[in-house]
């Protein structure tokens, strides 16, 4: 099966220094002051699934208002993707991650 492609695109590239996040396994590479949510969008990645019918889900307003890019940290606790900056080394996951199962 073909990967995703991504349907986000950079118009403007951005300089910084180069980060690596890990979303549901898969190594994502940004910038430092990138969104979470645009680095996700940037390399293909479905975000979520709908609670109510499975269909994919990748943010919906980009600003932080409509709760639609809800992401789960290795911690436990869940972000808000679209306003939540890159950090190199971020853990983050599609679903909540059950103690010993994740």
């Amino acid at each position: 099966m073909e990967p995703p492609r991504a349907l986000f695109r950079r118009v403007a590239l951005r300089t910084g220094r180069p980060a690596t996040l890990h979303f549901d396994g898969a190594t994502i590479r940004a910038t430092v002051g990138d969104s979470v949510l645009s680095a996700l969008l940037e390399s293909g990645a479905l975000v979520r699934r709908l609670e109510f019918g499975g269909e994919p889900r990748a943010g919906f307003c980009l600003m932080g208002a409509c709760q639609d890019c809800w992401v789960w940290s290795a911690e436990g606790g869940r972000i808000r993707a679209c306003t939540t900056p890159v950090a190199d080394g971020m853990e983050l996951f599609a679903e909540p991650q059950v103690a010993g199962h994740g």
